[in-house]
């Protein structure tokens, strides 16, 4: 699969539901990073704290693990770690 240009190396494309085990690591990624107990899946506590940094950042609050999103969470990452 051809990586969208500007996304993170575990992201390549939008996440409603993991299907997969690249899918399901990158929710791990992004549940590490926010500290989150580490499932793989887009349960309740994850969607909710994926709609409050988009929020937070000005995006398009969907809960859903989009491009935008994984740049602001790699952005973040980045100059936090």
């Amino acid at each position: 699969m051809l990586k969208r240009e500007g996304s993170p190396t575990w992201f390549d494309r939008d996440i409603i539901y993991p299907v997969g085990e690249f899918e399901q690591e990158a929710v791990r990624h992004v549940q590490r990073i926010m500290r989150l107990e580490e499932t793989g899946t887009m349960d309740h506590s994850t969607r909710s704290h994926i709609q409050g940094l988009q929020a937070l950042f000005n995006l398009k609050v969907t809960g859903i693990l989009d491009l935008p999103t994984a740049q602001k969470i790699e952005e973040i990452r980045n100059r936090y770690a």
